[in-house]
């Protein structure tokens, strides 16, 4: 099946990570949801065959638009899935059937009210706690409530009237201890109900009130000698206290809230938006926001709120948000600090973020120019330089305990390596291992070298070092009386410090923005090339120092050699007439002597 050009882009753009996706039509009607562990694999799976469904075939062709929500882990995605089909209803979603739903435990609205699972989520008062997606603690969590509160299971209409007028008898259940009663009376109301307040606490994950019921009810099986129940007690316990009851798609505790967060940058900002309806997650919306005076982030995140909340006609009364907003005395702005709420609203945050992410990809794919741009212009602003970095070089020190030491620049030309600019150096004043000193000595040589040939000068010097190695190259710019005309940092290796000249403290650039990584990669490629470079030379002067020891060998008799018999080793082993044939009799003679003597000293 060929894809068609915008939606290809739209794929490469997708994250892999677990999530929902929304297809939607040229009127940006909503066809179809699903979860996916991998969004990019999921998605892409669509298009990439014509399928025996034929309705499949026909939403294919309708998917105008693809919009994902990133959540944290495949249950949440499940959960969020099954939320958005019932709220949103899309078009072609198989409609979910009672086996498809996740369970909820009810505790129903009646006198004496009976607590059961259910699939079925029926307003008549009831209420309902879940749904959970793990069967195993559902099913836990309604024999820990047997087992500590005998509750009813029959559907009798236990009214006053009727249970005065003596109109049932107690079953089976009274007496195997299952239930108390309360057909007969046996059991009062006002005893029962603060049983109810009791479970209703436990299924809101509250469980410390309801520890000392349990420890009880185990205590009470272990001095009875009934320890095989006192243990089911106990791994009971084990498991509801390592349940991680919270979703942060489905929270009971949390009630009709709107969620905003803001992640922006030099240009753009982008706000996203989750509405929270009873504990569930039932919509997810980015706004992109073109900044055009400086505006700040608050400025943004109030006027993209009072713009997304008209556009989805949202009246709730209260708002998530990652700092102080002023939305008027009507409406209660949260900030959270810790617990559900900041979960939600690193939900949020997550999806801003990968919005953007998307949007970076999409433009890099369509106007590279425009993304190298974008990116200058930040390196600009997070580097305070005085104009973008367009041509940056940086140098890198090479060697072993003193050994050849050798030196390296690489170039990056907007943003990206320019390797046939890469060059590197052998130190030739510098006596022993001295960084400072090898580092002085190629910054004069590399520029030296620029200013006589007349070639352009970079915008940016990087130095892989603190402020040591910073300080050592500033000499030579000030020797070559570049200083103050070429910007330069050192970047430390231990927390990433960039080190500014005549300032003692250090900047700290966010470990994800994208002017650290392209200085982490400047600085990986000059380590990469210098060290290639290193060995090269240790290899080299390794088989020279072996062939000098041959006495009467001279320098055009040990190229000769090394080319035809490609390393040391390999001549060692070769007969004596190959060599003769290749340098004359005289001079193999004195080859095979050397290794003979060589071998003796080893044994």
């Amino acid at each position: 099946m060929s894809t068609k050009p915008d939606i290809a882009l739209q794929l490469q753009t997708l994250p892999n990570q677990p999530g929902v996706y929304q297809y939607f039509d040229k009127d940006q009607k909503l066809l179809y949801v699903g979860k996916a562990k991998n969004l990019k694999k999921r998605v892409s799976s669509y298009f990439n065959k014509t399928h025996d469904n034929a309705r499949l075939n026909v939403l294919v062709r309708k998917i105008v638009t693809i919009k994902h929500i990133v959540v944290e882990t495949e249950t949440d995605a499940l959960l969020l899935e099954n939320n958005l089909i019932k709220n949103l209803q899309p078009r072609y979603n198989i409609l979910l059937r009672d086996d498809k739903t996740y369970p909820w435990i009810c505790i129903k609205n009646e006198r004496f009210p009976r607590v059961f699972s259910t699939r079925n989520f029926i307003k008549d008062g009831s209420e309902y706690f879940g749904p959970y997606t793990s069967g195993r603690t559902l099913h836990t969590l309604l024999d820990l409530i047997r087992e500590l509160y005998p509750l009813r299971n029959c559907n009798y209409d236990l009214s006053v009237q009727n249970i005065k007028n003596g109109k049932y008898k107690v079953c089976l259940e009274y007496h195997i201890g299952n239930c108390l009663g309360p057909c007969e009376a046996l059991e009062s109301e006002e005893e029962y109900l603060h049983k109810i307040k009791s479970i209703r606490q436990l299924l809101k994950g509250n469980f410390k009130e309801n520890l000392k019921d349990f420890k009880k009810l185990m205590m009470d099986y272990a001095a009875e000698m009934k320890f095989e129940e006192a243990q089911q007690v106990k791994e009971k316990i084990q498991i509801l206290e390592n349940y991680q009851a919270k979703s942060t798609i489905v929270n009971p505790k949390i009630t009709n809230i709107d969620v905003f967060s803001i992640v922006s940058d030099e240009t753009m900002a982008y706000v996203n938006f989750l509405q929270i309806a009873h504990g569930a997650v039932i919509r997810s919306h980015t706004l992109e926001l073109k900044k055009r005076l400086n505006e700040t982030d608050e400025e943004l995140l109030t006027l993209a709120i009072i713009e997304i909340r008209e556009r989805f006609k949202s009246l709730t009364k209260e708002v998530i948000v990652p700092f102080e907003v002023d939305l008027g005395e009507k409406i209660s702005v949260t900030v959270p600090k810790l617990g559900d709420k900041k979960q939600l609203l690193d939900l949020s945050e997550r999806n801003a973020r990968y919005y953007r992410l998307d949007q970076l990809k999409l433009i890099k794919i369509v106007d590279p120019e425009r993304h190298t741009n974008r990116i200058m212009a930040q390196m600009k602003s997070d580097l305070r330089l005085n104009k973008e970095p367009r041509h940056i070089e940086c140098f890198d020190n090479s060697n072993i305990q003193g050994t050849n030491p050798v030196a390296a620049c690489v170039v990056f030309k907007d943003g990206k390596p320019s390797k046939k600019d890469y060059r590197h150096f052998n130190i030739k004043t510098v006596e022993g291992p001295n960084d400072f000193a090898s580092m002085e000595e190629v910054v004069f040589r590399r520029y030296r070298r620029l200013l006589d040939e007349g070639e352009p000068l970079p915008d940016l010097i990087i130095i892989d070092g603190g402020k040591g190695q910073l300080g050592a190259a500033l000499k030579s710019l000030e020797v070559l009386g570049l200083r103050g005309k070429i910007a330069i940092i050192g970047i430390a290796k231990r927390l990433e410090e960039l080190f500014y000249p005549g300032d003692s403290v250090p900047l700290y650039l966010d470990k994800k923005s994208e002017t650290l990584k392209i200085i982490q990669h400047l600085r990986n490629e000059a380590h990469r090339f210098g060290i290639t470079f290193h060995r090269n030379q240790r290899s080299k002067n390794a088989i020279t120092s072996s062939l000098t020891k041959i006495p009467g060998i001279g320098d055009k008799t040990m190229e000769k050699l090394m080319v035809e018999f490609k390393s040391i080793k390999r001549l060692g082993e070769t007969p004596k007439e190959e060599i003769v044939k290749l340098v004359g009799k005289s001079k193999a003679e004195k080859v095979v002597a050397f290794f003979k003597g060589s071998e003796k000293k080893k044994e």
